[in-house]
C-alpha cells in the first residue's frame, strides 16, 4: 500500500485531476476501475473522483510496488522480470526528460539573470521582465521567464522536485517579448488561481508606460474590434464588428493618458482594459500615433532616425504598473499598487527626447 498526504499546492481541485498528475502513465478508464474497485482511496472511504481534494486529505494506492513505479514513472524499484523490464522502458525515458526538465530550469534561472522582484508573498511572485525575453516558450528550445521561475523557487527552496509532479508554478500574463515590465507569477495554486481569476474578470487595474509619434494632449478611451491573422501575427483594427469576416474578433479597450508632450513625441500612459495581442501598439497606430520603435505597425523611417540614435531596435512599451483591488482573499495583495521602474533605454530615451 502506498499514501500521499495533499499539500496546499494539490488541495481545491478535483481528485479525478490530481490522480492524472500523480499518476501520469496510468490511463482514464484504470483510475475509474481502481476507484471503483477501491483499490484508490480518498481518508479510508471509497471515492468517485470528482471529489473535491481538501489539504491533509490523505489518498491510498492498494497496488504492487511494481505496479506504482511504473504508473508515477518511478523508475527505482527492483523490477527483475523481462516483461517488466519493457514495460519499464518508457516510463525510463520520461524519468530522464524529466531529469532534463529539472536542468532546463537551473540552465533558465542561472541564464536569465538578473530579474528583478518586485513583490514576493507566500502565494505570488511579481517581477520586472526586461525586454528580450519570452515570458512563456514560443518553441521546445526557448528558454523562458516561466523556467527561469521554477528555477528560482526551486534554487530558493521553495519547490521541491517532488512538488513539480501535481503542480507547476506558472507566469500569469503575457508580455510580448520586446516589451519590458511587470509580470505577475503564481508560485501556489492558490495564488495561480486568484490571479488567473482577477486578470480574467478584469479586477487588477494594468498600466502601461510609452512613447508615441505625435502631440496628445487630452486623455481618451479608444475602443474597437480586433482581428488576429496567425499566419504573419499581426493585428487588424475594425471600429464595429465585421460579421461576414473570415476571422473572429474581440471587442477592445484602451485608455491613455499624456504625460508629458515634446516636439513630435508623447510620453503616454496607458492603461489596458481588456488584454488582447498587439492591443496598444495596434490600437494607438490606428489613430496616426505608433509607438516608437515599433516596426510592425509604426513608421520605419522614424523608426530608423531613434535606431541611430538611441539604439532602438522594437517597440518601446513597459507595464509600469498594477492595482490591485480591495478585499482580496490573498490579503498581502489586497489594496496594493506595484511599480516597475523604467528600464535604462526607456530612461536614456526620455532624456534625449526631453521628456523626462
Amino acid at each position: 500500500m502506498q499514501s500521499v498526504t495533499i499539500g496546499k499546492n494539490q488541495a481545491g481541485q478535483r481528485m479525478d485531476k490530481f490522480l492524472h498528475k500523480y499518476l501520469p502513465n496510468a490511463g482514464t478508464g484504470f483510475l475509474y476501475k481502481m476507484l471503483r474497485k477501491k483499490n484508490i482511496v480518498l481518508n479510508g472511504k471509497k471515492a468517485e473522483g470528482k471529489e473535491m481534494l481538501a489539504e491533509g486529505d490523505e489518498i491510498r494506492f492498494f497496488f504492487s510496488e511494481e505496479t506504482f513505479a511504473m504508473f508515477t514513472g518511478n523508475t527505482t524499484g527492483n523490477i527483475n522480470t523481462v516483461s517488466h523490464v519493457a514495460a519499464m522502458e518508457p516510463q525510463k525515458q520520461k524519468a530522464n526528460s524529466t531529469e532534463n526538465k529539472y536542468k532546463e530550469y537551473d540552465i533558465a534561472y542561472q541564464r536569465l539573470q538578473p530579474i528583478e522582484i518586485l513583490l514576493e508573498t507566500e502565494d505570488v511572485l511579481i517581477v520586472n521582465k526586461p525586454a528580450g525575453i519570452l515570458t512563456q516558450k514560443a518553441e521546445v528550445k526557448d528558454i523562458s521567464l516561466n523556467e527561469w521561475l521554477i528555477g528560482y523557487l526551486l534554487q530558493s527552496r521553495q519547490l521541491s522536485k517532488e512538488d513539480l509532479q501535481t503542480f507547476r508554478p506558472s507566469v500569469c500574463n503575457r508580455l510580448d517579448r520586446n516589451t519590458s515590465g511587470i509580470v505577475l507569477c503564481g508560485k501556489s495554486l492558490k495564488g495561480s488561481q486568484v490571479l488567473s481569476r482577477l486578470i480574467k474578470e478584469r479586477s487588477i487595474g494594468k498600466f502601461y508606460r510609452t512613447i508615441c509619434m505625435g502631440s496628445l494632449t487630452k486623455a481618451a478611451t479608444l475602443d474597437g474590434y480586433l482581428s488576429k491573422d496567425h499566419a504573419t501575427n499581426r493585428v487588424t483594427l475594425q471600429k464595429q464588428m465585421d460579421r461576414a469576416a473570415k476571422q473572429e474578433s474581440d471587442y477592445i479597450q484602451t485608455r491613455y493618458t499624456p504625460i508629458q508632450t515634446k516636439d513630435q513625441y508623447t510620453l503616454l500612459e496607458v492603461e489596458l482594459i481588456t488584454g488582447k495581442t498587439h492591443q496598444i501598439r495596434a490600437h494607438l497606430a490606428s489613430i496616426g500615433h505608433p509607438l516608437i520603435g515599433d516596426y510592425k505597425y509604426g513608421k520605419r523611417s522614424a523608426n530608423e532616425v531613434l535606431k541611430k540614435q538611441f539604439g532602438l531596435e522594437h517597440q518601446l512599451l513597459h507595464a509600469y504598473r498594477v492595482e490591485f483591488p480591495q478585499g482580496l482573499e490573498l490579503t498581502d495583495l489586497a489594496g496594493k499598487m506595484v511599480i516597475a521602474d523604467y528600464p535604462k533605454q526607456f530612461e536614456k530615451i526620455l532624456q534625449g527626447l526631453k521628456l523626462a
